[in-house]
């Protein structure tokens, strides 16, 4: 569907991409994911012709797209800003595009209407002026005004990220849902993972122009390419422990991850690969749905967590077990 090869992007002598390869299937959820200043946004301005490539191409359904200018490229736009018209109304901000197009008012008309009923705007809301409305409703007009053209693909930039944290994850799970009933193809920007995790079909990990791994949620969480996706993704322990390596069987040289949720406390488990160890309850963070502890092993404090089943909570100072299975551990090479 979207074809990125060999894209280079520099800014003066600064080169802010170097050699970027992402192939987005057609009606995917796809997200770029990673810190500020690591190249997802300047790679979507790419896409939709915002930033012109040193080299490589953009490609899209097969058609070298490069340097077909920004109003051809049958793409939908979502601002971090939303770049709405404030004076004008819901109505025309969403019309705003089919008139560039020049279509019929008859036509337009009836277009503004399916796509308002589509993205849960009432007759009431298209006749405010967007500065009257709340963030969540402007969210709502920008994603119809960039898919009332019908595009091939919408690209969006952290159009969630001006939003308070409870309205962030409703409207997360609405924008889920409207893309799977569009089957549009997709491409958001963010550097929220639990926003990517929740999201996408795939997800691309850049890291200071580069892209670090491209997988499903899953395999960038639980199967990490490198280690900084392994750190940047979710919470993980750092096995830094020596004699705690050895007794897991595992190289002194190389660096050693496991993520909270592998780690067992006074498990019953008979599974003579899982590795023992005695500690004591440091301190805990009470979550509700589950309980975070901060175990003492040997030289080193662990993060675990643990379900909360609201009979048994762990008290600080509390010896207790913990299992480790050298199968959960994720490796890395180390320095040199």
């Amino acid at each position: 569907m979207i074809r990125l090869s060999d894209i280079v992007v520099k800014f003066g002598d600064l080169e802010a991409l170097h050699n970027i390869n992402v192939d987005v299937r057609e009606g995917e959820f796809f997200t770029f994911l990673g810190p500020s200043g690591c190249g997802k946004t300047t790679t979507l301005r790419t896409i939709t012709g915002f930033i012109e490539p040193v080299s490589g191409t953009v490609s899209m359904q097969g058609r070298d797209i490069t340097h077909v200018p920004i109003e051809k490229r049958n793409i939908g736009i979502v601002f971090q800003s939303y770049a709405l018209f404030p004076t004008m109304t819901v109505h025309d901000n969403i019309a705003f595009g089919l008139k560039i197009k020049k279509m019929k008012k008859d036509e337009i008309e009836q277009k503004v209407q399916e796509i308002a009923r589509k993205v849960d705007l009432k007759e009431r809301h298209l006749k405010r002026a967007v500065s009257q409305l709340s963030g969540g409703q402007q969210q709502r007009v920008a994603i119809a005004r960039a898919l009332v053209t019908e595009p091939a693909v919408i690209c969006m930039d952290e159009p969630l990220s001006n939003l308070d944290a409870k309205l962030r994850v409703q409207l997360r799970n609405e924008l889920k849902k409207m893309q799977k009933d569009f089957g549009i193809t997709t491409i958001y920007v963010t550097h929220d993972q639990e926003e990517a995790l929740t999201l996408s079909d795939r997800i691309a990990v850049f890291n200071k122009g580069y892209i670090e791994q491209i997988g499903t949620p899953n395999e960038i969480y639980n199967h990490s390419a490198t280690e900084f996706v392994a750190n940047f993704i979710g919470d993980i322990n750092p096995l830094t422990d020596e004699a705690i390596l050895k007794k897991l069987g595992l190289n002194t040289q190389e660096h050693h991850f496991i993520r909270l949720e592998r780690v067992r406390v006074n498990d019953s488990t008979q599974d003579e690969q899982i590795c023992q160890l005695p500690g004591a309850i440091e301190s805990r963070e009470y979550y509700g749905l589950y309980i975070k502890y901060y175990i003492r092993l040997e030289n080193q404090v662990i993060k675990v967590i643990e379900k909360n089943d609201g009979i048994r909570i762990y008290e600080a100072g509390e010896k207790v077990t913990v299992g480790i299975h050298p199968a959960d551990v994720m490796t890395y090479p180390g320095e040199g």
